[in-house]
């Protein structure tokens, strides 16, 4: 099964300004529309690292969701327990200024419900064989239960990410059952009821480490874009991870590759301080192209030796 990956799919529609973008003002541009959501990003982006990812998830029932489960398979993800639903798919809308930042977005999720039916009938499939998990924090409760629940039964190490913190607030208590939880900067403040936009990286990593201890949280990671990331464990461990210096096109997916990198270091055997490492490096290519995803990078790249990849290229 290799990593099994758990949320939701998006279609995600991006306005570019063709000049300089004038806030609420009417802006020139091109519109792009492309396949997202946090965990189908993840999914592809450890697929493009020639791992094989299981990708749990849901798509609607229209040819766009065709599309999604075709070009996951291209990629050597395993899609077989993708269902197809009415309303299976979200949306996310969102303008982009010069710099590639986001400037203004809005999202409309999907109904993930049938995911609680699908772990019912098919979990111990699922789980029992795989190499790890990466799950979205902010689906139904119920589902986020049930995956903690298989990964207990099968002793499975899993990692979480948000979409959606105002959701994943819901979710706090949950915190204390993942191995590691990977948001941003911004999310982090909200999670701890504080504002540390102005903290730089050594001043992150004191505060995340104090966090951790007092929440009783194993492990955390806070990317904080050009700052680079920091990460801190409960029993004390803690560290900096500087950011890639790449020229910036498009920010969307950064995230979601970091979160990849980091799970796929965590779970082949990585440090925490390793497993951070391979995050920055996916999320610096991810930023310097217009895709949501990582390019194809080969194991050996990353520091893997693993005998279970998918075929190069040129093997295939």
């Amino acid at each position: 099964m290799g990593i099994v990956v758990i949320g939701a799919v998006f279609v995600d529609i991006k306005g570019y300004p063709l000049s300089t973008y004038i806030p609420g003002g009417r802006n020139a541009g091109r519109v792009e529309q492309v396949h997202g959501g946090v965990c189908r990003n993840v999914a592809e982006d450890i697929a493009n690292v020639e791992l094989r990812p299981t990708f749990v998830s849901l798509v609607d029932e229209t040819g766009s969701g065709q599309d999604v489960i075709d070009k996951l398979a291209r990629h050597k993800v395993n899609t077989r327990y993708i269902r197809r639903v009415p309303d299976g798919m979200g949306t996310w809308l969102a303008v982009f200024d010069n710099d590639g930042d986001v400037c203004a977005a809005i999202s409309k999720r999907p109904d993930t419900t049938p995911l609680t039916r699908l772990l019912q009938e098919q979990g111990d499939e699922i789980f029992a064989d795989c190499d790890g998990i990466a799950i979205e924090l902010d689906l139904e409760k119920e589902t986020v239960k049930q995956v903690l629940q298989f990964a207990k039964k099968y002793r499975k190490k899993v990692y979480a990410a948000v979409s959606n913190m105002s959701v994943a607030m819901e979710r706090r208590d949950f915190l204390q059952q993942i191995d590691c939880f990977v948001c941003n900067q911004q999310e982090a403040g909200l999670m701890f009821s504080d504002n540390y936009e102005e903290l730089d990286a050594d001043e992150m990593c004191r505060t995340l480490a104090g966090n951790v201890h007092s929440a009783n949280i194993p492990c955390m990671v806070v990317t904080m874009g050009d700052k680079g990331a920091v990460y801190a464990r409960s029993g004390g461990e803690c560290g900096t991870v500087p950011a890639k210096k790449v020229n910036v096109i498009d920010t969307t997916g950064a995230g979601d590759a970091f979160f990849a990198g980091t799970v796929i270091g965590l779970t082949y055997g990585k440090t925490l301080a390793q497993a951070c490492e391979i995050g920055s490096r996916l999320a610096a290519s991810v930023i310097c192209i217009s895709e949501n995803v990582c390019p194809r990078f080969r194991p050996a790249e990353c520091g893997l030796c693993l005998l279970y990849t998918s075929p190069s290229p040129r093997d295939s």
